[in-house]
């Protein structure tokens, strides 16, 4: 089986309203889907643009954005939930602050032509996020989502920097992990990018990064973004020698799309050069740090 992907090198534009900004988004999934897309990935907090259609006292106030991005939810929602019906796509629509029993928390939600199938929430918070955003780490809940080609996860951002959710994903039949991603920095995107190389070994997947692109001065969040799409495997049989498929110019404004095969995947997880996948359990199974011996080599 396999699927058409688009991910989004997604600038963060300023909008007159929010009739504006929906105009805007359908012509990216419309864009996605002349090229035959059938799963479209906007990158983490690419909803942000949102705040462009507030007040100015309100883009000043990094807290005060989290409570009025928040009351936007659902016709955010509801307008992402049309677009997948009238493309006939999935989508994995940019994350969006929204609050959950007082809690100020990063969210992903995935449309279907069926309409909203669920969402993933981010684990790990980077220093901005907690120290200056106050946006808080979610419940340790992790999404499958089954589509007719096969099973994927979602690791936002810092998220993919570790390797348990991916692990944990893979194990549930996930053999595609899609990364989200909002940097400021070729460090902060370089990160998460190696992050997605490393998921993908281990776990012997296609990972898939989205990235947030360009500059946006009115807002304090997302001002200066940098990155790019990419599109990963594990480097074996059938597949890209060093595990890269495809990468965008960084900073160039489009989609990135690519189609995947995951019977390539199927088979290196049978009968790989290496068996990543199913040496993780076996060899770490048991593993206790009573069992990690301390040796002294001092002089």
């Amino acid at each position: 089986m396999s699927v058409t992907i688009a991910s989004a090198q997604y600038p963060i534009t300023a909008h007159s309203g929010f009739g504006q900004w929906r105009r805007h988004v359908e012509r990216w999934v419309a864009g996605a889907a002349e090229k035959n897309a059938e799963l479209l990935l906007f990158p983490e907090y690419g909803a942000m643009e949102l705040v462009s259609i507030f007040s100015g006292e309100i883009r000043k106030d990094i807290r005060r954005q989290v409570l009025e991005m928040d009351s936007l939810k659902a016709d955010f929602c509801l307008t992402f939930e049309q677009l997948a019906k009238k493309y006939n796509v999935t989508i994995v629509a940019p994350s969006i602050p929204v609050i959950e029993q007082g809690k100020n928390i990063n969210r992903v939600y995935v449309f279907s032509p069926s309409g909203l199938a669920g969402y993933q929430d981010k684990f790990f918070m980077t220093r901005f996020e907690k120290e200056e955003w106050g946006i808080q780490s979610a419940d340790k809940v992790l999404s499958v989502f089954e589509a007719s080609w096969g099973k994927f996860g979602i690791q936002i951002c810092y998220d993919m920097e570790f390797s348990l959710g991916s692990r944990l994903l893979s194990a549930e039949g996930a053999s595609l992990i899609l990364a989200p991603s909002c940097t400021e920095t070729i460090r902060g995107a370089t990160r998460v990018h190696v992050g997605a190389r490393a998921r993908a070994l281990e776990n012997q997947a296609y990972t898939v990064v989205s990235q947030t692109v360009g500059e946006a001065h009115w807002s304090p969040a997302v001002d200066v973004n940098y990155g790019y799409a990419a599109f990963y495997s594990t480097p074996d049989k059938g597949l890209p020698e060093e595990g890269i498929i495809s990468t965008m110019t960084p900073q160039k404004e489009d989609w990135l799309v690519q189609e995947l095969d995951f019977d390539k995947i199927d088979e290196v997880r049978k009968d790989g050069h290496v068996f990543n996948f199913k040496d993780h359990d076996a060899i770490t199974a048991g593993l206790e740090t009573e069992q990690i011996t301390i040796i002294d080599v001092k002089l």
